[in-house]
């Protein structure tokens, strides 16, 4: 739908914002017309009125989500640039970008829960193909910078690395995911092939 006027545009802004929130929070299943409202402040015909459905509502929500993830791990690079020579260093600001930025188990959960779900809506698909070819670009230049200039197959492997390693520590009762995730992106980097 459209927000043609300054006001629009931020009530819209506002429920792509609180839409994210919750996406974060509580996976698809919590983004809902009226939670999204409520979160935003506004009425709840407003989720109808400026989205032509829940799955537009979700989608802008997954992008500016994403976005924003990407802004911050552009502005962290900046930051560790003179310091990607430091494994530990390399290793934490992929896992931020792989993983987000908290350490929080639980968080970890929601966010491959979040990835998994996506292969049941397809409307999702082109968004998470396109952000995820942005994500292995911004990879690759921190590698770069890091000066391992890495192929795109190795990069692939990395990731793939650390989705196993996720997902299998996941499966454990105590489990510390990112911890495992960087034992192991660390392992991989030590190598030199």
């Amino acid at each position: 739908m459209t927000a043609a006027t300054p006001k629009g545009e931020r009530r819209r802004q506002a429920l792509v914002e609180a839409a994210a929130e919750l996406l974060a929070d509580g996976g698809f299943d919590a983004v809902r017309h009226r939670a999204v409202a409520e979160r935003a402040g506004l009425p709840l015909a407003s989720t109808t009125y400026y989205f032509d459905s829940l799955d537009d509502l979700i989608v802008a929500a997954t992008e500016f989500h994403a976005r924003q993830e990407l802004a911050w791990g552009v502005q962290r690079l900046t930051e560790v640039a003179d310091r990607l020579n430091d494994d530990e260093v390399l290793a934490g600001l992929i896992l931020d970008l792989l993983l987000g930025r908290s350490t929080d188990a639980e968080a970890v959960v929601l966010r491959y829960e979040r990835l998994v779900a996506t292969g049941r809506r397809p409307y999702l698909r082109p968004l998470m193909r396109t952000l995820g070819g942005e994500l292995r670009e911004l990879i690759n230049e921190i590698f770069t910078r890091s000066g391992r200039s890495l192929a795109e197959e190795r990069i692939e492997e990395l990731i793939a690395l650390v989705d196993g390693a996720v997902v299998n520590a996941l499966i454990e009762v105590d489990s510390d995911p990112r911890g495992v995730a960087d034992r192991m992106l660390r392992t991989a980097l030590s190598r030199k092939d």
